[in-house]
């Protein structure tokens, strides 16, 4: 038997594509002006948020939108999210996910052409690049040209305006961590934590190569969204669409000839050359495609020049094309159907709970922890001694005075300790968690084996009160 690795036959097709650069073209239109437009839009929100102000008080942080890991706080304008609410997030991402099913089902993967910051970011770093080093056909000739002054200037200054970029983008990030302007100024004076030096390396590491140099290879083979997408999609969904059933049989076409017996594609590729993902729509639908709809502002440029209807390449859905390639005429598009109304009626549940809770929720909050090493103590008198610990969050701004009752056990003595002798009434700074330790001595008798107490906290000022129901551990059995 032989051990030697066998050999492929010369002719076989490798496992990996190498990657084929891709250059779009600029197109002007009303989806490249939207395009744009929101471009700026979500960088100005991204970039801007950080910077926001919020006056919540003097002891809690004026920044709007905060993660505070370090303060156990959660900021988004006037909401504070506590560590034992972490559920709102949830509730949040649950929103985010059912909102982009809602909107992919209606109008296709209009997130991935729009939203999403890999094409945000990959959308500026290619206005970049043209920038400094022209169009499509400027660029595949800089490409093919040697190694010059010329060719070195105009890659550098692109690189280093896209590693400013990411960098840009990673501090950014970071501010969304720390308060923004105390960090600018630790970040340069070198006296920032040393995790925001870290996070700003790898972040600007990770814009720079995601949107600089792997581009539609994030989309095409690490995004799961292209094949998560073809399950909440039909034939209902707008999508861009190559209108076959008007371009067929395309080809080549002369000024002055009839248009008779032909499509109106003329083959001219306009499509391809401005798609960023560097495929044909006229082939269908495919995986690639982000829905960008540049296609769209290419095709009909030229079909204005051959004096033909704009639209061959447009937002439509596979239903309407079938139909008219059928000789029937296309339906107004079905915006209420059955999956767009179940997402709308979950986005509207959950947004609902959500909204409930955070109305109702408590300002502040009681936890008691029972003692379990001893369980309890029989003192010299007979009675039975436990312990406790408090932990009470105060939620709000101002200070709070709280009440404590015990109910539940009779005869029982119950005392603070390292406050007024009984005195059960205490005071939390605002926006702080205190801890007590609560004793409780009972007489034996009359114990059960299942004792339990309810252990209340009352707001003196507002009357909202917190439970906690807790044993009472004794030698009883």
């Amino acid at each position: 038997m032989s051990l030697h690795k066998p050999v492929p036959p010369a002719d076989a097709a490798p496992l990996y594509k190498k990657r084929e650069q891709i250059y779009p073209k600029l197109v002007s239109g009303k989806f490249r002006s939207f395009k744009f437009l929101f471009m700026a839009l979500a960088l100005a929100v991204y970039y801007g948020l950080p910077w926001l102000r919020w006056n919540r008080g003097p002891n809690a942080p004026d920044q709007a939108f905060l993660f505070d890991f370090a303060g156990g706080r959660f900021y988004f304008g006037p909401i504070e999210i506590w560590p034992q609410e972490v559920y709102y997030i949830t509730g949040i991402l649950i929103l985010s996910a059912l909102g982009l099913f809602l909107v992919t089902s209606l109008f296709g993967r209009v997130w991935c052409g729009y939203a999403c910051p890999q094409t945000v970011w990959t959308d500026l770093y290619i206005a970049v690049e043209r920038f400094f080093e022209g169009d499509r056909n400027k660029r595949i000739k800089l490409d093919r040209a040697p190694w010059n002054f010329n060719k070195i200037w105009r890659k550098g200054a692109k690189h280093i305006v896209w590693i400013l970029i990411a960098a840009l983008t990673g501090g950014a990030l970071v501010f969304y961590f720390h308060d923004a302007p105390s960090l600018v100024y630790t970040f340069f004076t070198g006296h920032a934590p040393t995790t925001a030096y870290v996070f700003v390396g790898i972040l600007t590491f990770t814009t720079y190569s995601l949107a600089g140099t792997m581009r539609e290879q994030v989309c095409t083979y690490l995004c799961p969204w292209p094949r998560i997408q073809a399950a909440l999609t039909d034939e209902d969904a707008l999508n861009v669409t190559y209108r076959w059933d008007r371009g067929e049989p395309r080809g080549p076409h002369k000024k002055n000839e009839t248009w008779e017996g032909r499509g109106d594609c003329v083959d001219c590729n306009a499509c391809v050359t401005a798609c960023p993902m560097g495929i044909d729509i006229r082939n269908g639908s495919q995986l690639e495609c982000i829905h960008c709809a540049l296609c769209i502002d290419a095709c009909d440029e030229i079909m204005k020049k051959v004096d033909r209807p704009t639209g061959l390449i447009a937002y439509d859905t596979d239903k309407n094309v079938e139909r008219r390639a059928a000789g029937l005429e296309s339906k107004p598009f079905r915006l209420i159907r059955p999956r767009v109304i179940i997402y709308a009626v979950l986005i509207s549940a959950v947004a609902g709970i959500m909204l409930f809770g955070l109305v109702t929720r408590s300002t502040f909050e009681l936890n008691v922890l029972k003692d379990r090493a001893p369980p309890f103590v029989q003192l010299s008198d007979g009675r039975i001694q436990n312990g406790y610990t408090l932990k009470l969050v105060n939620k709000r701004v101002k200070d709070k005075s709280i009440h404590l009752t015990i109910d539940g056990l009779d005869g029982a003595e119950v005392s603070l300790v390292g406050e007024n002798d009984n005195d059960l009434t205490v005071t939390i700074e605002g926006e702080q968690v205190e801890r007590y330790r609560l004793v409780i001595k009972a007489p034996s008798e009359g114990l059960k084996s299942n004792q339990r107490l309810r252990i209340t906290a009352t707001d003196t000022q507002t009357g909202e009160a917190d439970t906690n129901l807790v044993p009472f551990s004794s030698a009883r059995k």
